[in-house]
């Protein structure tokens, strides 16, 4: 078992002699990994720690204000909200490769830290949550790739910082967890559920649009919610729009509405993942309630694949 007092402590060292005093940038985006990342990398530069978060209008139903109040109320870090909502979404107009969205999501946010950087005095190094599932999937250290990770690749030449901090590099998900927990971070933030560094852009199939994502954004909180008043095990649970349309019925006419799907697996480390068995009587009050309540949507299907074959996310 990793002895994870010393991992903080090699951390914190290794930190303060890569930044040499100099200010840090840190990408947050309230996930679990990149909130660790950051609470290690406040222990061993303080208050040269600047934590900018990037509302790209990806995340779920009311989540950017949650990290807010989190971070303000919890930790004496500085936060820099950014709303680029519109920015994000014009760069994904017309796109529907997963590939291309995941790079596009990518590339944004490293032009937005770059801006933003530039409005402070003097930053040296950026901060990115990346664990090794992201270098693996990403087909880094010798692995084939499976898909793309945003904080996977390394900096690009026009990047303005002298280097890149990843903590947490070689760590799994669960390892993660410890560490949050080794370093006395609050339940709700270790154990947050495990959310896409591109968001909800690789949770609408095909072209993003803000009419889809306000659509997938209130299946996916009924969903949730009927998980957690059912208290189904689960390390992750969400909704997809599939972007699939199929025939129906509403006020006894024939109509054609999105199709949404629900996910929930079982996993440790993300690197494998097997599907729920979740009670019937749950999918079936989600489902009614997704196709009453999120205009548009008249169809709702479960995924039951395992990782392998398939992945957690869909694209």
């Amino acid at each position: 078992m990793r002895d994870w007092n010393q991992f903080i402590e090699d951390a914190v060292t290794g930190i303060q002699k890569q930044t040499e005093g100099k200010p840090v940038l840190a990408a947050l985006s309230g996930g679990v990994d990149s909130s660790v990342a950051a609470v290690l990398t406040h222990r061993a530069v303080g208050s040269r720690l600047t934590c900018i978060f990037v509302d790209h209008g990806l995340m779920r139903k009311n989540e950017g204000d949650e990290v807010e109040t989190l971070f303000h109320g919890k930790y004496d870090i500085r936060l820099i909200r950014v709303n680029a909502q519109e920015r994000f979404l014009n760069r994904l107009a017309g796109i529907g490769d997963p590939e291309h969205k995941r790079k596009i999501i990518g590339e944004e946010f490293i032009r937005v830290f770059e801006e933003e950087a530039k409005k402070l005095d003097g930053i040296g190094y950026l901060m990115q949550g990346t664990i090794y599932t992201d270098v693996t999937e990403s087909g880094k250290d010798g692995h084939k790739a499976v898909k793309a990770h945003h904080n996977v690749g390394g900096l690009p030449d026009t990047l303005a910082f002298e280097g890149l901090i990843e903590p947490l590099r070689t760590l799994y998900k669960n390892e993660v967890r410890e560490l949050g927990n080794a370093l006395g971070l609050p339940k709700e933030m270790v154990y947050r559920q495990i959310f896409p560094g591109p968001g909800l852009g690789v949770r609408v199939l095909g072209e993003v649009t803000a009419e889809r994502l306000d659509v997938l954004r209130e299946a996916d909180a009924i969903f949730r919610e009927e998980m957690e008043k059912a208290a189904v095990a689960s390390e992750e649970y969400f909704a997809i729009h599939t972007g699939l349309q199929s025939v129906g019925i509403q006020n006894g006419a024939r109509v054609f509405g999105h199709t949404i799907a629900l996910r929930a697996v079982k996993t440790s480390d993300v690197t494998t993942a097997d599907w729920v068995r979740v009670p019937y009587d749950v999918l079936e009050r989600a489902s009614a309630r997704i196709t009453t309540e999120c205009a548009g949507v008249n169809r709702v299907v479960y995924d039951i694949t395992a990782k392998p074959p398939g992945t957690i996310e869909w694209e």
